[in-house]
């Protein structure tokens, strides 16, 4: 299990993950806006993909053209290291 990050890292750390925000015991989220129901889809099927890949999977929520996720390990019991992984590989689907 990973340890939970401090709360002055997770700040240190939000400031490099654009539009993230959050704290260490209630999680990390980001809302992502596109143009129409089947890109919020083709996001969060790719987010999926991603979520697989490093065994750590985002609560996602979907209306229309919103995708809205949040990240937290439910194991370690808030934000680790691996929510931030996820964060940054989920950014990078957006692009």
């Amino acid at each position: 299990m990973a340890d939970m990050l401090q709360p002055d890292a997770l700040q240190t750390a939000l400031k490099d993950l654009k539009g993230w925000e959050g704290t260490v015991d209630a999680g990390i989220t980001k809302t992502y806006k596109f143009a129409d129901f089947a890109g919020s889809i083709a996001f969060v099927n790719r987010v999926a993909r991603s979520a697989e890949d490093l065994n750590h999977h985002p609560d996602i929520a979907i209306s229309w053209n919103t995708v809205d996720l949040a990240i937290i390990s439910h194991s370690a019991g808030g934000v680790t290291q691996d929510c931030l992984a996820l964060a940054q590989r989920i950014d990078a689907e957006a692009a």
